[in-house]
């Protein structure tokens, strides 16, 4: 606890560099922007801090350019002519929240949608949600500026912000208003050296899943599951269809610890804001686990993300949430 206590910064170490920046960019851009901070004595372990300045930075950028308007349009939308970007921190559970903020324009999703399509990135005729057109901002090399500048255009963009955040075991949300504004949340592990995780058994092995990731844990009847294309199976839960993973077939865990039950229990795990059941045999227990490095120690292994020793000296392999649903995302997406 003590030396947890000395890895712990205030995350103002972060916030102090973005005055400037907000200057330089209403200089370059020709805008009125004034910089607001909340919460910046929240601490957050030095790694994680490092880590994520640049994000920030990124984030802000994005406030500056995309979403606070000029001086002209601010004024006949009947707005301030100085446009208020906001950053905040708080600690919520185990984990830091941090949130981007500014009362610009919001996201314009049919120029997003119409942008897509010119890529390419979805068909011409494709119907797509507002939700959906909201991932689009994360494709790589997506950008809405029609000119390449200092501050956007270069394609170096959002998919990069959320790669850097996951890497930190965080993730980010984005939730928009058109005149109103944006807000980026971005939720964040406290530090990247010990995680709060939740045991599972699988067969006889006990796997590590980092509480972050996890939803919820519901226990099915096996009526509640549905079978498309003779392999692929879903659960419907509250009007959406959340595709299952079997555990035990995608790890090849060969022994059983019990036979299959009539009520599977099935943990919900979220990443990239795509959700997947993975069908597990028992719920062990939460503790706070110390993350060793498979690369390291061992070498890259599929599937997971790193390892750590339980207090019975057994060795139990930590779940990539992530790389499980975008491997197999797009197979066990519902066709309905």
């Amino acid at each position: 606890d003590n030396i947890m206590r000395i890895r712990m910064l205030p995350i103002s170490n972060a916030f102090n560099r973005m005055p400037r920046l907000i200057h330089d960019l209403s200089e370059s851009l020709d805008k009125s922007i004034s910089l607001r901070t909340q919460g910046a004595d929240t601490e957050i372990d030095k790694a994680v801090l490092e880590g994520i300045t640049d994000p920030l930075m990124h984030l802000v950028r994005n406030a500056a350019d995309h979403g606070i308007e000029s001086r002209q349009r601010r004024l006949a939308g009947n707005k301030p002519e100085t446009g208020v970007i906001t950053l905040s921190a708080c600690h919520q559970g185990g984990s830091v929240v941090i949130q981007v903020s500014d009362d610009g324009a919001g996201l314009d999703l049919d120029k997003i949608r119409a942008k897509a399509k010119r890529n390419g990135l979805i068909s011409p005729d494709a119907l797509i949600s507002d939700s959906e057109a909201v991932e689009l901002i994360f494709a790589p090399g997506f950008s809405t500026s029609d000119s390449v500048s200092e501050v956007s255009g270069r394609g170096v963009g959002m998919d990069v912000v959320r790669r850097n955040i996951q890497t930190l075991g965080g993730r980010v949300q984005v939730s928009t208003n058109v005149g109103t504004g944006t807000t980026f949340t971005i939720r964040l592990p406290l530090t990247l050296a010990i995680q709060e995780c939740q045991l599972v058994q699988v067969g006889q092995q006990c796997f590590v899943v980092p509480l972050v990731s996890i939803i919820e844990t519901v226990q099915l009847r096996r009526d509640d599951i549905k079978t498309v294309r003779q392999h692929l199976k879903f659960y419907k839960i509250r009007d959406s269809f959340i595709p299952l993973i079997d555990l035990r077939a995608l790890l090849d865990v060969r022994e059983s610890a019990t036979t299959e039950t009539e009520r599977p229990l099935v943990v919900v795990v979220e990443a990239d804001n795509l959700r997947v059941g993975l069908i597990i045999d028992e719920l062990l227990g939460q503790q706070q686990i110390v993350i060793k490095s498979l690369a390291r120690n061992y070498e890259r292994v599929r599937y997971f993300s790193g390892a750590t020793i339980l207090g019975d000296g057994m060795v139990a392999l930590i779940l990539d949430v992530s790389e499980i649903i975008s491997t197999h995302g797009d197979d066990t997406r519902p066709q309905l």
